[in-house]
């Protein structure tokens, strides 16, 4: 299978990295470091590597490294499918983020079509008891990986609904103002839908095809709605009223929500342990993963924030043989290199530590 790695990121002025250039071979790499050094905001330049607002949904002014502010880039010597390129991802003193590949402007969404990249973060773990708007986030990530071009129909659409939106909160009652929006969100919304579906089945399929000491998590989509372009135009238009008192848009793909049940026990996993909630989270990125690897050609990268403080010793050395029989170049930050011993030579060693204000990079293994 072709492989998919970086062997060079270099962060120039990326939050508390000044300047730093990182060169690796295809093998996971085990960031170590103390809280605060800096390890988590190289997987965000990593992140950004991808479609979206990276990891942290940061803007661009935030990533810039105070008190300079005086922008920042992000370069990557990305290798996929037997191809290189050079990826450039920066922005100037708070402007826009800007992509170019091989030397030529791009937009966002063209990083899809030569990279994939899922992440673990500790602010996932709350994605079975928090609110609907994060386990949506999820499902988009997840249905991202698969299909770059989600992205887009998901603009037009909230682009679409917030004009509706604005019209029922000025009470316009006139149909024809509604009728040309109401038809885009239909075709947006049933795309969004069936693209989500065709995620949950890939997921489905990676988790029953594979042997893991991870828990299988049953995943269902709630969505009150219709799925056919015609039929979700109709309700739009009959749902008028409803919306009107309400003053905003009350049925579609924005209403969302991913159920998700601990397979094994039959049990809702928003009322498992948080340690099986965890695992059931690894359980879903390792099924991603080995999905995108079927249908991209390569493995993704792999972005693990922490992910090892958080499993005993036995999940934690699973966790490294899945990400070595999977073949991917997975990035994981821990407080302490003990934590990655099971990796052994598999892995590549990185040292943050802080000094002066400025995290410094350097390489032990």
């Amino acid at each position: 299978m072709a492989g998919l790695y970086l062997s060079q990121l270099t962060l120039s002025h990326f939050r508390s990295h000044k300047r730093a250039v990182i060169d690796v071979d295809a093998r996971p790499v085990a960031i170590h470091g103390a809280n605060g050094a800096g390890k988590t905001n190289i997987l965000e330049a990593l992140s950004l590597l991808s479609p979206g607002r990276g990891l942290r949904r940061s803007s661009a002014e935030d990533m810039t490294r105070r008190p300079e502010a005086l922008g920042w880039k992000v370069t990557g010597l990305l290798h996929s499918l037997h191809q290189v390129h050079e990826v450039e991802v920066w922005s100037e003193a708070g402007a826009a983020r800007q992509v170019r590949i091989d030397g030529k402007a791009t937009p966002q969404t063209a990083l899809g079509r030569i990279a994939r990249v899922l992440w673990l973060i500790p602010s996932m773990d709350r994605l079975w008891i928090e609110g609907a708007d994060g386990r949506r986030r999820f499902l988009d990530r997840m249905t991202l990986s698969f299909l770059p071009d989600h992205a887009e129909q998901s603009l037009k659409y909230d682009k679409a609904m917030r004009e509706r939106n604005r019209l029922l909160k000025d009470m316009v009652r006139e149909p024809s103002w509604y009728t040309a929006l109401e038809a885009r969100m239909a075709e947006t919304g049933a795309a969004i839908h069936a693209n989500r579906m065709h995620a949950l089945q890939a997921i489905s399929e990676a988790q029953g095809q594979a042997e893991t000491a991870f828990p299988t998590a049953t995943l269902d989509l709630i969505c009150d709605m219709p799925t056919q372009v015609e039929d979700l135009r109709t309700v739009l238009a009959e749902n008028r009223m409803r919306d009107l008192a309400a003053g905003r848009t009350l049925i579609g793909p924005h209403r969302a929500d991913l159920y998700g049940v601990f397979a094994a026990k039959n049990v809702p996993a928003k009322d498992c342990s948080t340690g099986e909630q965890k695992a059931l989270l690894v359980s879903l990125i390792l099924a991603n993963a080995r999905a995108l690897a079927a249908d991209f050609g390569a493995p993704p990268l792999l972005l693990l924030d922490e992910v090892a403080a958080h499993l005993d010793a036995s999940r934690r050395a699973a966790l490294y043989d899945e990400i070595a029989a999977l073949g991917a170049q997975a990035w994981m930050t821990g407080t302490g290199q003990e934590l990655f011993e099971e990796l052994d030579a598999r892995a590549q060693i990185l040292e943050v530590t802080e000094d002066e204000g400025a995290s410094q990079v350097s390489q032990s293994g």
